[in-house]
């Protein structure tokens, strides 16, 4: 259930004092989304950005905004940054309430529907991929954390490709075929792993950032994730 590669560099790893700059180069290397990482210092211990930065990001940005929503209280603070219009939002299932949230996912989804945003789920590394077997069908996106949420520049935990082919099997089940993404310690030797179970959206921040030719970064991660795919069959 392979779609094509996308790249969606992390804006965490940028420099926030040049950010305008550094969305622009995001676009200069050929990255197909920008992924913005949004914590609230409750739900993952670090503050990073809020709703203003997001609106100025979507005025700037030639790139979809990918929004990865790191929030307590998501269906609280969700209506917030859809007014930005995301062109995806991601929650986490985890911030969802623990005694109904198959009913709290769906609420997500449709606020996110109707506002014309794709909606996106994300798991923490030890969050068992099951719990989405009654609304994976309704999930454009489920992004599975292959590092605990929280900071960035963490290396890549290795059963996170069977955490993918786990997320990638659950859909076929249920005859969905929701992108499948993933984010942390991304590089053109981890994204080979993912990209073979089914990942198709790759976050890159160190990878890509710190990179000294942020073109030449981009393009080998997404090489290295092609031929990944082209092994075990698009």
């Amino acid at each position: 259930m392979f779609d094509r590669i996308r790249i969606s560099p992390s804006i965490l790893s940028s420099d926030f004092m040049n950010l305008e700059k550094e969305v622009a180069s995001c676009e200069a290397a050929g990255a197909d989304w920008l992924h913005v990482d949004v914590m609230d210092g409750h739900f993952v211990p670090n503050l990073t950005i809020g709703v203003p930065v997001e609106a100025q990001l979507k005025k700037i940005a030639h790139l979809p905004l990918d929004v990865h929503l790191m929030i307590s209280n998501p269906l609280v603070q969700l209506p917030w940054f859809l007014e930005c219009e995301p062109d995806v939002a991601t929650i986490h299932w985890e911030a969802l309430d623990a005694t109904d949230p198959d009913s709290q996912a769906r609420e997500a989804i449709r606020l996110m529907h109707e506002a014309g945003t794709r909606a996106g789920i994300a798991l923490k590394p030890d969050t068992p991929v099951d719990c989405l077997r009654e609304t994976i069908a309704q999930w454009d996106m489920v992004l599975v954390m292959s590092v605990f949420p929280g900071f960035s520049g963490q290396s890549y935990l290795p059963e996170s490709a069977d955490r993918v082919g786990e997320v990638a099997r659950l859909a076929e089940e249920a005859g969905a075929a929701p992108l499948i993404q993933v984010d942390g310690g991304m590089n053109a030797q981890t994204v080979r792993f993912v990209a073979a179970r089914g990942a198709d959206v790759i976050v890159v921040g160190n990878g890509f950032f710190k990179a000294p030719d942020r073109a030449e970064a981009a393009k080998s991660i997404r090489a290295a994730a092609e031929a990944a795919q082209d092994v075990r069959g698009r």
